[in-house]
């Protein structure tokens, strides 16, 4: 028993190490928002059911099942292991200038992971199902679902401890290679397990468990259509519960554990014990939970971030022991269990492709979070009756799936609640008009969940007024309206367009060079629906670059065509997902490559979580650059309150009276965090 569990601990640990680990590296290439994460997480379910459906195949098709899995255990390894000598890592994903950008990069992404880890991740997740039936097989009286639980038990600490333990004490490379190391125990101890179960008898047909469900010969098509659409529900809502208090109630880092852990957390609870599951007391706490959050939508702006949170995990966590915990009771006898994990998978991947691929084509906004809602209710109503017709059910909750889908299609289509509203990989993005808060004017802001990326006056008179953080007494205007080049042809790039507000300042004969990875904004920018005019009416000629901005700035200085950037601008930092790509010592080099030598790079570090200050302090040492802070307190006049860092090679750029007039002060500031590299960051060091 002990080296079941062992092995089927390990693999799951293994596997929910390297998750975040890939994110990690993956996440800052491609706009870091939540829909990478959401795209990694369906590339890893659809693997995931790969893993389960080879597992299936193997238990019930091929007698000698050790030696094939030994095998492919063996060729893994071998992978891997060139993979390491050939000069990469074993496992992490190769991501250079040579990266296409496209407007939706699932493919790309897609493409990236089956180059590196899809073979050992797929090894590791059908490492589950294949221990738990040689388990069945040696063990023949004793329960396989509570390997599953310790299964899940692995996960989560695996997803735990990785930001905790992992991240901050090991770079990357070294990541990758301690992991090599636990794949290589896990194949041996898997192996032996192998060897050992194989001369084990094959349990009779149809030998069933405690408390689970009676089938004669395969199991009903409607039952197994209950499995996959359980499992689609609960992770249909996972990742609908984490786009909706990641981009419309808080940018909080990390926050994206916290659904995850919860849903791993109610694997852990249903199939650990019979009595862990109470069907009316889930029942009662998802109804209370639903109200709540129904409450909370309504009332958002009144209640504190941190209730708006709870109340969504409160609710997260009752649907999640509510699918999970009929699953839990309708599992099959030991002889089915590999088919039944495979459906649980494959419900798994199909609520992934629901909220990864098929909402945003279908929605203007996170309206899946109320398919997952309906669908819950559905499951809800059918739970409760006592009959255990399971066609009626199944046909219940796929009903209920299809109305409210084509419902929420309309109604994402003609009641929005904003002038404009479109949604794409990168998020969703709104054009609202509001009235300025002190000036009582009317303008249209540009937002992306909580997120302002730019305002501009309604009123002819003040269309030309540069607002939120690019007001004259803010860091970016600063270094422009102050620049020794200003009005004489000056070269100003940035990196996130956001309304363009910037190119306000702009005089004839200068060039502002745009660099921005969301299409979207870049046509508002642009004057899509007449809502924003800075870059149309900008006097100095302007040009918008698509795509990530290091690899776009990397591409150019690869054909010989440095900008030689009197001032460029780093505003790509005010939110929790922040790419950290752009943030580290290889990342600057290039920088540094694109400035001219009396340049200046302004920096936009207004966060309400995260401290870049020290990071910035570490790369300015590296590089000999002199600092500056300046800290904007806001007006009425559309004036954000902001806090911008200024780096120049030359420090008497920084001692125009200008500037020192608003710089703070940082004689006597230090830090001892670690420089950021492309192979090593830590988001937990700078948390405030």
């Amino acid at each position: 028993m002990i080296l079941f569990a062992a092995s089927i601990f390990l693999s799951a640990f293994l596997l929910f190490q390297l998750e975040p680990m890939i994110g990690k590296v993956i996440l800052p290439w491609f706009g870091g928002t939540p829909a990478v994460w959401s795209t990694l997480m369906l590339i890893f379910q659809v693997l995931l059911t790969g893993g389960y459906a080879y597992a299936a195949w193997l238990i019930r098709r091929v007698k000698r099942t050790s030696l094939v899995h030994t095998a492919l255990l063996i060729v893994a390894v071998i992978v891997l292991v060139i993979r390491g000598f050939a000069g990469e890592s074993p496992i992490l994903p190769s991501i250079s200038a040579s990266t296409q950008n496209t407007s939706s990069p699932i493919l790309e992404i897609t493409g990236l992971l089956f180059s590196s880890i899809a073979f050992p991740f797929f090894i590791l997740a059908s490492n589950g199902p294949l221990i738990q039936a040689w388990f069945s097989r040696v063990q023949q009286d004793r329960p396989y679902a509570r390997l599953y639980a310790l299964s899940n038990v692995g996960s989560l600490l695996g997803l735990l401890t990785y930001p905790v333990l992992t991240e901050p004490n090991f770079s990357l490379r070294l990541q990758g290679q301690i992991w090599f190391i636990g794949f290589l125990f896990f194949g041996l101890l898997t192996c032996w397990i192998a060897f050992y179960s194989g001369r084990a008898a094959i349990p009779l047909p149809g030998m069933s468990l405690p408390h689970s469900v009676k089938t004669d010969g395969f199991p009903s098509f409607s039952l197994m259509s209950l499995w996959l659409g359980l499992s689609a529900t609960a992770s249909l809502f996972l990742l609908s519960v984490t786009n909706q208090i990641s981009q419309e109630v808080a940018v909080i880092p990390f926050l994206w554990i916290v659904p995850l852990t919860i849903y791993l957390l109610s694997f852990i609870v249903t199939f650990s014990d019979d009595r862990a599951y109470n069907r009316k007391f889930y029942s009662f706490l998802f109804i209370v939970s639903a109200i709540v959050v129904l409450f909370v939508m309504l009332n958002a702006t009144k209640l504190h971030v941190y209730w708006q949170i709870f109340a969504y995990c409160l609710l997260l966590f009752a649907a999640c022991m509510l699918c999970h915990g009929e699953l839990h009771l309708l599992r099959p006898s030991a002889e089915h269990l590999t088919g039944f994990y495979l459906m649980v998978s494959m419900g798994g991947a199909f609520g992934g492709i629901f909220v990864s691929l098929i909402a945003p084509l279908i929605f203007n906004g996170y309206w899946e979070f109320f398919v997952g809602l309906a669908l819950l209710i559905s499951i809800l109503v059918t739970i409760l009756r006592s009959d255990h017709d399971y066609t009626a059910r199944a046909r219940f909750v796929f009903t209920v799936f299809v109305l409210v889908t084509a419902m929420l299609m309309v109604l994402s289509t003609y009641f929005s609640g904003a002038l404009f509203t479109r949604r794409n990989f990168y998020g969703v993005i709104r054009v609202r008009e509001i009235i300025v808060h002190g000036s009582n004017e009317p303008a249209y802001v540009m937002a992306h969940g909580i997120t302002v990326h730019g305002l501009q006056f309604i009123n002819p008179e003040m269309r030309d007024l540069p607002t939120t953080y690019y007001v004259s007494q803010a860091g970016a205007a600063l270094a422009i309206l102050n620049h020794p080049r200003y009005g004489n042809g000056l070269r100003v790039g940035m990196l996130g367009v956001g309304a363009g507000t910037l190119t306000a300042y702009g005089q004839p004969g200068d060039l502002y060079r745009l660099y921005e990875i969301n299409p979207v904004v870049i046509d508002l920018a642009e004057g899509y629906g007449g809502y924003f005019s800075f870059v149309r009416d900008s006097q100095a000629d302007v040009t918008v670059i698509p795509g990530d901005a290091r690899i776009s700035l990397q591409r150019e200085l690869d054909r010989g065509k440095a900008q030689s950037f009197d001032v460029l601008v780093l505003d790509t930092f005010s939110s929790d997902a922040i790419p950290i790509h752009l943030l580290t010592k290889e990342a600057f080099a290039l920088y540094l490559a694109h400035l001219a030598p009396d340049g200046i790079i302004a920096a936009h570090i207004t966060n309400l979580h995260l401290d870049l200050q020290p990071v910035f302090w570490r790369l300015a040492k590296y590089y000999g650059l002199s600092m500056a802070q300046v800290n904007y307190a806001g007006d009425s006049n559309g004036g954000y309150a902001s806090l911008w860092i200024l780096l120049s090679r030359d420090p008497a750029l920084l001692q125009i009276p200008a500037v020192k007039e608003h710089s703070i002060d940082l004689n006597g500031y230090s830090t001892s965090i670690q420089l950021w590299t492309d192979d090593y960051s830590n988001l937990f060091q700078i948390l405030k």
